[in-house]
């Protein structure tokens, strides 16, 4: 099998759910695949993913962002709102009621491989992790985060295809997974938000269209534990798990002799919530 590694920071929770996501990309659309983490000091820490039938999954999964666009999934007999772009009607909803903000997407290539993100709209489950709020909807932010990714495959491939979840770009609206593109008012004193009808004041975060996306991937079987209102746990482990494995790895609730584990929590900027860096709990 073929073992491809790329740098992943253990504190950002958007980085290790987006490792989630690539995991779970890889045996979606190469094949069987194995990941694991390894934290040696000497190469500092990085996300191996193992596959039978490609040399850079990595590669091959960007290639597939870098041609995808987001189709929205809604309920058959619902009237479709003009926001919706583009749509495809499914015989089974995930949720009782359609939401035209959190609708199912499936992201399409242009040779018709597709796959279904709607972690945000699971009616099965307490936590969603829905973070974004207000009028975006799910379609709207895959799109801008796939366009995002197109070019930087355009124009930083390279150090795409090294480096993936730390090539950061200047971002709009977006899931919310990436800590870097976080900000709070009072943090910074006014509203970025007040400051986009005047474009000499216009500011914009900067963050990676990759995380975000991969995140929500990441999130699509498995989710963080959560400890307290807006606290979670997740952990990291050093074998070689398959996702049917990673995904409870993730929550901390697979017992695993060569894991880490951090905890991070969920503040609130106006009614979206942000992603905040996490702090380890126990030692190697």
């Amino acid at each position: 099998m073929n073992i491809s590694a790329i740098p992943v920071d253990l504190t950002n929770p958007g980085q290790v759910l987006a490792c989630m996501g690539f995991l779970e990309a890889s045996e979606a659309l190469l094949g069987y695949a194995e990941a694991r983490f390894d934290w040696q000091p000497a190469t500092g820490a990085q996300f191996q993913l193992r596959t039978e039938t490609s040399e850079n999954p990595f590669a091959d999964l960007l290639a597939f962002l870098a041609d995808a666009k987001a189709i929205a999934i809604v309920p058959a007999d619902w009237l479709v709102p003009s926001k919706i772009t583009e749509f495809t009607i499914a015989d089974t909803f995930p949720a009782p009621e359609a939401d035209a903000t959190s609708l199912p997407i499936q992201l399409q290539d242009s040779t018709g491989r597709s796959v279904l993100l709607n972690h945000w709209a699971d009616g099965g489950v307490d936590e969603t992790f829905k973070l974004y709020a207000g009028n975006r909807s799910a379609q709207k932010i895959a799109n801008d985060m796939l366009r995002e990714i197109v070019a930087l495959w355009n124009t930083r491939h390279d150090a795409l295809l090294l480096d993936p979840l730390n090539v950061l770009c200047s971002m709009g609206g977006s899931f919310n997974f990436d800590p870097r593109g976080a900000w709070m008012g009072l943090d910074v004193g006014y509203s970025i938000n007040d400051l986009k009808s005047n474009k000499e004041l216009e500011q914009k975060v900067v963050a990676s269209p990759v995380v975000e996306l991969l995140a929500a991937w990441g999130l699509q079987h498995a989710r963080p534990f959560e400890l307290a209102l807006r606290r979670y746990r997740y952990a990291v482990w050093n074998d070689w798990l398959p996702p049917q494995l990673a995904r409870p790895a993730l929550s901390g609730q697979l017992p695993l002799a060569h894991k880490r584990q951090y905890q991070f929590a969920l503040d609130l900027s106006g009614k979206n919530k942000i992603v905040c860096y996490a702090i380890q709990e126990n030692t190697p």
